[in-house]
């Protein structure tokens, strides 16, 4: 173990640390050729060292032009996936396997595959939080950024199935004004906010503005004075610098957002948990860390592979999603 990974072995890193951890891997990205993709949901200091920080869409635009020899992923398992995808010849490392997703657990290849053959004159489209072999099932892929695009996009005489998301199933459906069969998966972090702490601390901040994700539940959806992606909720607080916001989404956004808009004001909106933020964290997220992402890019591993028969599978219908989205 070299100096720098001992040191790493401390449980939690001082600022010298961190600073020394990110210099490396800068480093080792340049010696590499590889570039860091992030979502904004990562801890602030792996955001901070990535090349680019995104929402799913964004991060699949950029894995499928980036021309770098490797691709280290700081997300989840199935954002990793689709970039190997999209880059099958590439090296493609996340630094955590167990950097999971409750979304994409709630929906089993096997149970799905039969949902979908019980349902043959259904167009499939799958939230792109799912697993490689649930996109291969699929005919169309899409984001929260992009999911009504996507769904006006097929002819209104065809019916459709909607997963794995539920609630952004519901949202889309409201929005476009399309039945859709959805199937029943939902995401722990967007379903763990407390609509009565969330009024109690409206009431506390009366002139705040609720902007919320998608995948959040209606009786969320329903205070918000803004839903979007977590890129357009971004976008949409550097519009109002001078207002104040109760953000409804994984708490990670919060540092991209101040960041951008240094003096808005940001709240987090409340989980029925108690916990020491006061918000919702996604714990499959926070899996990676600095100190994980610093070993991953210089051993490369661990490594991401998708089969090749699911792999050609599900590029068609990313494919499809990344051509309506240009």
């Amino acid at each position: 173990m070299d100096k720098l990974e001992s040191i790493q072995e401390e449980v939690k890193l001082d600022e010298a640390g961190k600073v020394a951890l990110m210099q490396e891997i800068d480093q080792l990205r340049k010696e590499k050729n590889a570039v860091i993709l992030a979502h904004y949901y990562q801890e602030p200091e792996i955001q901070d060292v990535a090349d680019y920080v995104g929402d799913s869409l964004g991060l699949s635009q950029q894995a499928a032009k980036t021309e770098a020899d490797m691709i280290v992923f700081a997300g989840v398992h199935f954002m990793a996936e689709t970039a190997k995808i999209l880059n099958p010849n590439k090296k493609v490392i996340l630094p955590d396997l167990d950097a999971g997703c409750s979304l994409a657990s709630s929906c089993p290849p096997e149970s799905f595959g039969e949902f979908v053959k019980a349902h043959p004159d259904h167009v499939v489209v799958t939230y792109i939080n799912c697993s490689a072999e649930i996109k291969a099932l699929s005919d169309i892929v899409c984001t929260s950024s992009n999911a009504l695009k996507i769904v006006n996009s097929i002819p209104k005489d065809r019916p459709i199935i909607f997963a794995p998301d539920k609630n952004l199933g519901k949202y889309v459906m409201k929005q476009t004004g399309r039945e859709m069969l959805l199937w029943d998966g939902a995401c722990v972090v967007h379903e763990a906010f407390s609509i009565d702490k969330l009024i109690e601390i409206h009431k506390s901040h009366p002139e705040a503005e609720i902007i919320a994700h998608p995948e959040s539940e209606e009786h969320i959806l329903q205070t918000a004075n803004y839903i979007g992606s977590t890129s357009g909720m971004i976008n949409y607080v550097k519009k109002y610098p001078e207002k104040e916001f109760i953000v409804a989404t994984e708490a990670g956004i919060l540092h991209q957002m101040q960041k951008d808009v240094p003096d808005v004001k940001l709240i987090p909106a409340p989980s029925h948990e108690d916990n020491t933020c006061a918000c919702s964290e996604c714990g499959y997220m926070k899996v990676n860390t600095l100190r994980k992402l610093y070993l991953c890019i210089k051993h490369e591993r661990p490594e991401i592979d998708v089969p090749r028969t699911i792999r050609e599978r599900a590029l068609l219908p990313i494919e499809r999603m990344l051509e309506i989205s240009k």
